[in-house]
């Protein structure tokens, strides 16, 4: 029962989250200020990967971004990096963007990932 509970609660919260932001937004927005160096496909593979000392993250893999809770997504968007104890090359987009265009954020990086 518990188990059942737990899986319904999950999938609730999945859908609500990705419900929070509007992902067409997130998808242009991400087009504008993460697409340097998370590449337009999301695969880490940007202009400027290239030159950096740490890979930018593959937002295509399933695997590595199911690990991330939106709330993680969020505030490393909001915050940087460094805010998650990752790459401090992750800039700090908090007072470029409100907090509504980085849930849109967050529910784009979900459907890049997830809704394949």
């Amino acid at each position: 029962m518990k188990k059942l509970l737990l899986a319904a609660g999950l999938a609730a919260f999945t859908s609500l989250s990705w419900a929070q932001g509007d992902a067409k937004r997130g998808e242009a927005l991400y087009q504008v200020y993460c697409t340097q160096c998370h590449g337009v496909s999301g695969d880490g593979k940007g202009v400027n990967a290239a030159y950096m000392a740490v890979m930018p993250r593959d937002h295509t893999d399933t695997k590595e971004m199911t690990a991330r809770t939106d709330e993680e997504l969020f505030k490393v968007v909001k915050l940087g990096g460094k805010s998650i104890n990752k790459s401090v090359l992750m800039p700090a987009w908090g007072r470029n963007l409100s907090d509504d265009d980085i849930h849109a954020l967050v529910a784009h990086l979900r459907n890049m990932c997830c809704k394949k």
